[in-house]
């Protein structure tokens, strides 16, 4: 029996920071992490082959707010606030009679705390800006309406859980819009280090390692068992909420979404953690549940972060604006795959002007070598860069661009990412296709040719 007035759903976003998809016993992961993400992947709707449009933790928010490409929103890198007059999930969910709750990590702000006009129209707040500044393992600091500092005890996940439990049960009676922002699993950044709750990184150290990471090392050894101790913390603060739910008999009633920013590389692909075309950097778990997302089953299509916007308030029954560039993923559940995208998009900031397709296949990226990432949103000419066929090598270990036996899919693969490019709002640019090369010839880094040049 609900205890709301009415039958609008209640919708839960659950976002976690810089989680890799293996992270999940649904991918494969043996060591047990995630048994409540496991669960509601199976009983709900698992959407399988999720990916971020950019990996780096401001852009990829500034899309999931709007619905928009970073370029679109103009938050292409860290530290740019979203512009004035945007409009976000939390003004299409008020206008729609929610009530509209943030708690967490925001990231889109010029200030901290954050001024009320920077706060996307949440009206209510309990987050910080940048929480992994505000705030480490076992001292949460986050700052209310009023931008007073509220310090909040316990391990950081278990606090900010139980400030989300109160938030729920304060506004059982009324359709709410929450959007619950964790900076876990992402690293510690003034110690560069993944701060695990006491006792649980010895418990995961030196156990199963994904094959990307045991082939290619990076930090890997040194922090990966403080990394998986955190999403295994995560997964019992998500098991305490639906718990909550279900006492205060809202389950049936609450759309919850899982997912996250981007995923982990750990120095394996860059000299950092993200900012990649790879699979480690770009592919993240996600899931929905309650309401129609209940037995949805497993989506194989590919979705994109961008997808997800409007997948939400299609689910509450709020109308899609034209403006949101993405889809969504509600037809897929009903078997309607016709006209579904055949590859998702990437951009990639910061550590490079890059861009990237995934298909169901194959992975093709390409970056402006005489741009820079932090000044430089976009450019108009780009260089080829990688080629991965994933069915053969899953793990990204042969990058085959330039070989000719791979020249007639290069040249398709351009020609899609020039077309999403464009559909993304970006001026058509100029690739400049790899030298060509027999297989068997070693190729050549950016690097290492400018060093020749």
């Amino acid at each position: 029996m609900q205890m709301q007035s009415n039958n609008r759903p209640n919708v839960i976003v659950f976002f976690t920071d810089q989680q890799r998809w293996d992270s999940t016993g649904v991918h494969g992961n043996p060591l047990g992490l995630t048994p409540n993400f496991d669960r509601m992947a199976k009983e709900g709707t698992h959407l399988y082959h999720t990916f971020t449009c950019q990996p780096v933790c401001g852009p990829a928010r500034s899309c999931l707010q709007t619905g928009k490409y970073a370029t679109a929103t103009g938050c292409y890198r860290n530290s740019i606030p979203l512009p004035k007059g945007s409009k976000t999930l939390a003004h299409y969910f008020r206008e729609a009679g929610y009530r509209t709750g943030y708690i967490g990590k925001w990231h889109l702000a010029a200030d901290e705390p954050v001024p009320e006009e920077q706060r996307g129209g949440y009206e209510d707040w309990l987050a910080a800006n940048l929480l992994e500044f505000s705030s480490d393992a076992y001292d949460l600091v986050m700052y209310n309406n009023d931008n007073e500092e509220v310090k909040l005890p316990g391990y950081r996940v278990d606090a900010q859980t139980d400030a989300a439990i109160r938030y729920i049960d304060q506004n059982r009676h009324r359709p709410f819009f929450l959007f619950l922002s964790y900076i876990e699993p992402h690293h510690q950044n003034h110690l560069d280090n993944y701060p695990a709750p006491d006792g649980y990184e010895s418990t995961y150290t030196g156990k199963w390692m994904p094959p990307d990471l045991a082939a290619l090392g990076g930090t890997a050894h040194q922090h990966l068992g403080g990394y998986y101790g955190m999403i295994k913390r995560l997964d019992e603060a998500f098991g305490r909420l639906q718990d909550a739910l279900k006492s205060l008999k809202l389950t049936d009633n609450t759309i919850i979404l899982f997912t996250s920013d981007h995923g982990c590389h750990f120095k394996t692909r860059n000299s950092e953690y993200k900012r990649s075309c790879h699979e480690s950097s770009i592919r993240v778990p996600a899931a929905l549940t309650g309401a129609m997302f209940q037995g949805g089953g497993e989506i194989r299509e590919l979705v994109s972060l961008i997808d997800l916007p409007p997948t939400l308030l299609d689910a509450a029954g709020i109308p899609v604006p034209e403006t949101m560039q993405g889809r969504s993923v509600l037809p897929l559940l009903k078997g309607l795959k016709e006209g579904w995208q055949q590859e998702v998009y990437v951009q990639i900031s910061e550590s490079q002007v890059g861009r990237a397709i995934r298909t169901g296949r194959w992975k093709y990226s390409v970056l402006a070598p005489d741009k820079n990432g932090w000044k430089d949103a976009g450019s108009d000419t780009y260089t080829e860069e990688f080629l991965y066929d994933l069915h053969a090598d899953p793990h990204e270990l042969t990058n085959l661009i330039g070989l000719e036996a791979y020249a007639d899919v290069t040249r398709d693969l351009r020609s899609r990412l020039i077309a999403r490019m464009t559909a993304a709002g970006e001026d058509a640019p100029r690739i400049e296709p790899a030298p060509s090369r027999k297989s068997g010839q070693r190729l050549v880094s950016i690097e290492e040719a400018r060093v020749k040049l």
